[in-house]
């Protein structure tokens, strides 16, 4: 019966099929595309004779072309790590009738314990509500915990095994785009004259951007004047304050660039107030002079210039804030300073 059932189903698609290109006249295709190697890296295609540009027929997704090759390169890294440690683990003499969790367990990663300290940190930092606190939340914690540790416990053993027998990699890593980005009459921070520069579109009402604004304070710490640091405003649409508090800090910033950096800080530490009230409440705190700064604000008399920051990171692709151009190289995201340094130096040592 069922095979009855099969052969009735197969024999009504096939008719089905036959009778659809019968009544068919033209039967459709697809584009006429013929793949060869490219003449050269700046030419993406050819019609008619004419030679299509990739940097006209890619412009405006030079930022997620970039973040898909690298989402591609890290997977290769990534396979290619696990690789060799594997190699490593297998050549280790130590390794002999255990299995690679075993040499884990008793060699790589034979200091890692967890204690009730870490679990209490951890549900601190991720503010898990106690009424959800038992032993068996405890245990998921604490084995999260462990697996985090011996990853890191993997990395500094691997990096170890590096150290006299280098890895030669001949996996290109993808070039980040970049984009003209000027600072203008932008307030800053740092060397004027620096080598490397910075400039941040953000939102004082964005929680990623304090966090962003954050991590530029440890890159003043660690580089100094060696890097000039530009901010311009990218107030997003749906942050009601997000406007005002740009006026507010470029009508501070009228009162000299210190006190815009000052009116920058209270701004991120306060971003609950940043209602008119709240700001003529920080100007005064910083040592504004509150009558000018008051009519400033109240005016939006740089409201014009807001717009203009605004069209300038719509022109170089961005997205979201925060958004970072390292001598026009863009970082997207509040990412750790490791990721900033990065770039940093390969600009310092060019």
């Amino acid at each position: 019966m069922k095979k009855n059932n099969l052969a009735s189903v197969l024999g009504l698609t096939v008719f089905a099929t036959a009778l659809f290109f019968s009544c068919t006249k033209e039967v459709k295709s697809g584009p006429n595309f013929i793949y060869k190697p490219a003449p050269s890296n700046e030419v993406a295609a050819k019609y008619k004779g004419q030679d299509i540009k990739v940097n006209e027929v890619f412009r405006g997704a030079e930022t997620e072309i970039f973040e898909a090759e690298m989402k591609v390169y890290e997977i290769k890294m990534a396979k290619l790590k696990a690789w060799l440690i594997e190699r490593m683990i297998d050549a280790d003499p130590n390794k002999k009738g255990l299995s690679n969790d075993e040499f884990l367990k008793k060699y790589i990663a034979k200091e890692v314990t967890i204690t009730e300290k870490e679990i209490q940190a951890f549900i601190k930092e991720r503010s898990i509500p106690a009424e959800h606190i038992n032993e068996q939340m405890k245990q998921r914690i604490s084995q999260f915990l462990t697996m985090e540790a011996e990853k890191g416990a993997i990395e500094a053993w691997f990096n170890k095994q590096t150290q006299n027998n280098p890895v030669e990699i001949y996996i290109a890593r993808p070039n980040r785009p970049v984009f003209n980005v000027n600072v203008g009459d932008a307030p800053f921070a740092g060397g004027a004259d620096a080598k490397v520069t910075i400039v941040e579109f953000s939102d004082f009402q964005c929680p990623f951007c304090q966090k962003g604004a954050s991590i530029m304070e440890e890159v003043k710490k660690k580089y100094g004047n060696k890097v000039k640091i530009a901010f311009k405003n990218y107030p997003l649409p749906f942050h009601n304050n997000a406007k005002t508090a740009a006026n507010a800090g470029l009508c501070a910033n009228e009162q000299g660039a210190n006190f815009f950096w000052k009116m920058h800080d209270e701004m991120f530490a306060n971003q609950a107030n940043l209602t008119n009230d709240g700001l003529l409440g920080m100007a005064k705190k910083i040592g504004l002079k509150e009558t000018d700064f008051k009519t400033c604000l109240e005016s939006n008399k740089f409201a014009a210039k807001v717009e203009a920051d605004m069209k300038e990171g719509q022109d170089v692709g961005v997205k979201s804030t925060p958004t970072f151009f390292v001598n026009g190289k863009m970082i997207s995201g509040a990412v750790p300073l490791e990721q900033f340094s990065e770039v940093i130096d390969q600009e310092l040592s060019m």
